[in-house]
This record gives structure tokens, C-alpha cells and sequence, in this order.
């Protein structure tokens, strides 16, 4: 296998926990995405969107990193990453998208960058907007896990799931930002929990060959 990432980016963050976590043997490729090279035609030859991660698995390309761990949580599927039972896959699903759709989109770097770019935001104003989103995303997911009353040392129980995977590299830029994340002590509790973990830790940005 071969994953194309980014040291930096939080969807190629997930899948290098995923792969580190069902130690599958994997090339890292990095790919700049200060220099553009995600928009070059070698990388959008694999990914014609130009977005990290890509996935090379034998012939096969796969790309966008939740459809992926799903991929690879149904081919490899030791240790797993979501539950058997229904409504327990539905809740890991549903903590993970708080996080891969309701952050992730209005905090990613091309966002950012738009709003400094295109619209002329100043960098006090776009810290207020990714701190506001941070907060929303953050809080809902903090009511969520109380109220579902699934959580042990990690989001669902005591097994690390694709929820835990989308949780540490969010609360990681969260920390990269400087937002303030007293009012979530129970994701707290788990990032850590997580961070404690070799395949977690190994997966770290400031691990990675490209760290800059």
C-alpha cells in the first residue's frame, strides 16, 4: 500500500493512525500542500480531485479518508474499527461525521485561505471563525457522548473506533490554533487516552518525514 499524505492534514492524520493501528505495511508519499503539489498533475493523476488522502491498494486508488477506513475496517478487519451491532456502528458513524463534516469543511486550509485571500480577513477575524466552529463541532460532540452514555476510555466503550481516529487529529489543530477546550472534558479525556496509544502517537505530524 502506499498512502499518499500531508504531515498537516488531519484526514491524512486519520489514516495513518488507521494503518499503524491494523499494522498494514504501507509507502508514505508526501505531498506539499504549501507548495501546491496536490494540484499538480503527478498527484491528480491518482487523485483527480487534488486532495490528500489517496489510498494505493494494489490497483486500486481510494481516496477520501472515512470511505476508507470503512474500506479497510471490511478487508482488514482486525482490530476492528466499528462496531457489529447496528445501532452501535450508527452512533460511531454519527461521532465521526460531527467531527469529518461538521469541523473539518469550515476549518480546512483552503477555507482558511479563501477568507484570507478572497475575502481579506484579517488573521484575528479568521481565528474567531475557526475558533466559533471549533466550539460548535466540539460542544456538540461533548453533549453527544455524555448523552449517548457509550463512552469508556475511548468514544465508544473501551475499543478504539474510526470516532477516536477523527477525534485526535481535530483536537490536535484545535490545540495548533490555540482554541480554548476546557469545556470538553470528556473529548479531552479520550485524545489523551488515545495519545497514549503507540499507533496514535507514531501517527503524530511532528513524526513525519515531511514535518516542516
Amino acid at each position: 500500500m502506499k498512502l499518499y499524505s500531508f504531515f498537516r492534514s488531519s484526514t491524512a492524520y486519520r489514516m495513518r493512525i488507521v494503518l499503524n493501528l491494523k499494522g498494514l505495511a504501507h509507502e508514505l508519499e508526501a505531498v506539499s500542500l504549501p507548495k501546491m503539489e496536490h494540484k499538480k498533475a503527478a498527484f491528480t493523476a491518482v487523485n483527480p480531485q487534488g486532495l490528500v488522502p489517496a489510498l494505493v491498494d494494489g490497483p486500486n486508488v481510494l481516496v477520501q479518508s472515512m470511505a476508507i477506513i470503512e474500506y479497510l475496517d471490511e478487508t482488514h478487519p482486525e482490530p476492528p474499527l466499528i462496531p457489529k451491532a447496528p445501532l452501535d456502528r450508527a452512533y460511531v458513524r454519527a461521532m465521526s461525521q460531527v467531527i469529518g463534516c461538521e469541523i473539518h469543511p469550515l476549518n480546512n486550509v483552503r477555507v482558511l485561505n479563501y477568507l484570507r485571500d478572497v475575502m481579506k480577513l484579517g488573521d484575528d477575524v479568521r481565528q474567531q471563525w475557526y475558533e466559533h466552529w471549533i466550539a460548535e463541532g466540539l460542544g456538540g460532540l461533548e453533549s453527544l457522548l455524555k448523552h449517548y452514555g457509550k463512552i469508556g476510555r475511548f468514544c465508544f466503550k473501551d475499543q478504539v473506533t474510526m470516532a477516536d481516529v477523527c477525534l485526535v487529529p481535530q483536537v490536535f489543530n484545535a490545540q495548533r490554533f490555540n482554541c480554548p477546550l476546557d469545556a470538553y472534558p470528556t473529548v479531552m479525556r479520550i485524545f489523551e487516552n488515545c495519545a497514549s496509544i503507540k499507533a496514535f502517537a507514531d501517527a503524530h505530524p511532528s513524526k513525519q518525514k515531511d514535518a516542516i
